[in-house]
C-alpha cells in the first residue's frame, strides 16, 4: 500500500488523469517535481496498463520555498518516494523503467537536451518550484523535450503560499504559465484548464 502523507493528487488530479492518460496512452513520460510520488505511481498504475512503461522523474528533495519556511525534513519525503515507485513497479501489468535525477531541475532538463532526448517524451508534468521564473524555465526547457502530439500539464496554477507568509506574484506559478502559454499559441492547443493544472498538447 502507498505511503502520503497528503491526498492532493489523488482528490484534485486523479480523475483528470485518468481521462487524459487512457485517451493518450502516453509509454515514455518525464516529471518536474515528484515528492513522495503519488503522481509517479499513478503514471506507473495506469500507463503501464497499455504497454511498457518509461519515467524520468527530476527533484532535488530539498524542498522549495515553502517546506524551507515551514522547516520540512525532506529526507523522510524522498525514502517515500522510493518505497512508492518500487511498489508501483512491482506491480506494473507491464514493465516500468524508473529513471531517476537528484538534483536542480535546470541542470537535468538541459542534461537531457544533451543526451539527444529533443521530442522524445509523450508526457510531460511540471511541478516543480513555485518561484515564477523556475516554473517558467521548466516549462520552456520541458516542452523542447517534448514530442509533437504530446501532453504537458502545468501544475499549481492558483497555487500560494499560505499566511502568514505574504503572497508574492514571483513566488506563484500563474504568472508563469501564462506567460508560457501566451508564448507558444501557436504550437500548442489547450486541452483544459481547470482550476489548479493547465493541459496542453503539442500540436507543433
Amino acid at each position: 500500500m502507498y505511503e502520503f502523507t497528503n491526498n492532493w493528487f489523488q482528490d484534485e488530479a486523479q480523475y483528470s488523469w485518468s481521462e487524459i492518460l487512457n485517451k493518450y496512452k502516453p509509454g515514455r513520460a518525464l516529471e518536474v517535481g515528484s515528492y513522495e510520488g503519488a503522481s509517479a505511481c499513478f503514471l506507473i498504475d495506469t500507463c503501464s496498463k497499455h504497454k511498457p512503461f518509461e519515467l524520468h522523474c527530476i527533484d532535488n528533495w530539498k524542498g522549495g520555498v515553502e517546506h524551507t519556511k515551514w522547516a520540512l525534513d525532506m529526507e523522510p519525503v524522498f525514502e517515500r518516494f522510493k518505497r512508492n515507485v518500487s511498489l508501483a513497479r512491482s506491480n506494473a501489468s507491464h514493465h516500468a523503467k524508473v529513471m531517476t535525477y537528484v538534483g536542480n531541475s535546470d541542470l537535468a532538463l538541459a542534461g537531457l537536451l544533451y543526451q539527444g532526448n529533443a521530442q522524445s517524451f509523450d508526457f510531460i508534468y511540471v511541478d516543480g518550484s513555485h518561484i515564477a521564473r523556475d516554473v517558467l524555465a521548466d516549462a520552456v526547457v520541458s516542452f523542447k523535450l517534448l514530442k509533437i502530439g504530446g501532453i504537458m500539464i502545468l501544475d499549481d496554477y492558483l497555487w500560494h503560499q499560505k499566511p502568514p507568509f505574504e503572497k508574492n506574484i514571483l513566488q506563484i506559478p500563474k504568472l508563469a504559465i501564462d506567460s508560457f502559454v501566451n508564448l507558444h499559441l501557436d504550437v500548442v492547443e489547450i486541452i483544459r484548464a481547470p482550476i489548479y493544472q493547465t493541459v496542453i498538447r503539442r500540436v507543433k
